[in-house]
């Protein structure tokens, strides 16, 4: 961060831009408040009617862009990274990219904030992040404005307009879930609630969409709920363990680990009932296969690749170009009897892998191969 040089007898510190903004406590690279619309309209949907446009100043490229991960234990998180990998090393990109730093710094929110420090004292030009906590990053969210890194999240957001906020209507995919069992559950009834990794916003967002939809359905309700991380494997052993306590239950919704939840009920031969959960390519082959049998399924969510909207968001600002200040994702919806193969599940990929990682609107098009050939290890 700092040099010494000496002349004849003097020291004399030399400083990087970045920290002398830092030390001065004058911002180095305000964005303007513009009119709209995006530069890149069909991609960057304003999140509603009153969001701010922004146009920073622009910088010459190549650029410097990292990736602070924190949570990585469970597929999704994994397939992020892996996506992440891949979009940067598309042609296109990676000839705007300098450099790509991928770090993931599991559920320790101040690690997860020492590895955006270390990125803006590093001079990164932006930081992309899916945030452990929506409202602990106050500090470093100054530190990164003073600094002139743009910061963009996605995913779990944060609490704040001074960072670019890339996400799904998570409150919006609880409401769908709920409303599938409000639908198929027209007398109520006992719900297992299988949530994910406590303390996000994720979670609390798509928690509360639930329970809102739940309570002003008219109808009597019964929510048990356990914790299953968004992870196949926790989330099985969560509802094996709610099913032997307090099951059998009518309807059952689950922000992930889906797969595992199914595999729950068809070891413990419970019977299958409503289910609205998220878009593991696993959890769709089971509704698709049981739908006579009482497995009746909402699939809603977004994938990983939603990093690779916020990382083309990042380079977009650098460019000067103008962007929402909160960017809103298209949802994956399909709901039974409509699961298609080759369209909405894939039998020959793995059940871990999360469908819809397609975003026309951004150019943005996986195939299996290329997220699956990336590793999930910092870099």
């Amino acid at each position: 961060m700092l040099k010494a040089i000496k002349v004849r007898s003097a020291r004399i510190a030399v400083f990087s831009v970045p920290f002398i903004a830092l030390l001065s406590g004058v911002a180095y690279a305000e964005p303007k408040v513009v009119s709209g619309p995006a530069g890149d309209p069909k991609c960057m949907t304003p999140w509603a009617a009153d969001t701010q446009f922004l146009q920073f100043p622009k910088k010459e490229g190549p650029y410097r862009i990292a990736l602070a991960n924190g949570y990585i234990a469970n597929t999704w998180r994994i397939q992020m990274v892996q996506t992440a990998k891949a979009y940067a090393a598309q042609p296109d990109v990676a000839s705007k990219l300098k450099e790509f730093k991928v770090v993931s710094t599991g559920e320790d929110v101040p690690a997860q904030i020492s590895a955006i420090n270390n990125f803006i004292d590093a001079g990164y030009d932006a930081i992309v992040v899916d945030a452990q906590n929506p409202t602990a990053f106050g500090p470093v969210i100054k530190r990164a404005k003073q600094a002139g890194v743009i910061l963009v999240a996605f995913d779990n957001t944060l609490d704040t307009k001074d960072a670019i906020n890339v996400n799904v209507d998570q409150k919006g995919l609880g409401v769908i879930w709920a409303d599938w069992l409000v639908k198929h559950m027209p007398n109520g009834g006992k719900v297992l609630e299988v949530r994910g990794v406590a303390g996000t916003s994720v979670d609390t967002d798509r928690h509360n969409g639930i329970k809102e939809t739940l309570d002003a359905s008219g109808k009597k309700f019964n929510v048990t709920e356990v914790v299953g991380k968004w992870d196949d494997g926790v989330a099985q052993k969560a509802t094996a363990d709610a099913i032997a306590t307090n099951g059998p239950f009518d309807g059952i919704t689950a922000q992930g680990g889906d797969t595992g939840v199914v595999q729950a009920m068809m070891d413990a031969k419970h019977p299958f009932v409503p289910f609205g959960g998220e878009t593991e390519n696993g959890f769709r082959k089971l509704c698709a296969a049981h739908s006579g049998d009482g497995l009746k399924c909402a699939s809603a969510g977004t994938g990983p690749a939603q990093v690779a909207v916020a990382i083309k968001t990042a380079i977009a600002a650098l460019e000067g170009q103008v962007i929402p200040q909160a960017v809103k994702l298209p949802t994956a919806l399909v709901e039974d009897p409509n699961f298609k193969e080759g369209q909405d599940y894939y039998p020959k990929q793995s059940d871990n892998f999360f469908v819809g990682n397609s975003f026309p609107t951004c150019g943005i098009n996986f195939t299996a191969q290329e997220i699956m050939g990336q590793t999930k290890e910092n870099q």
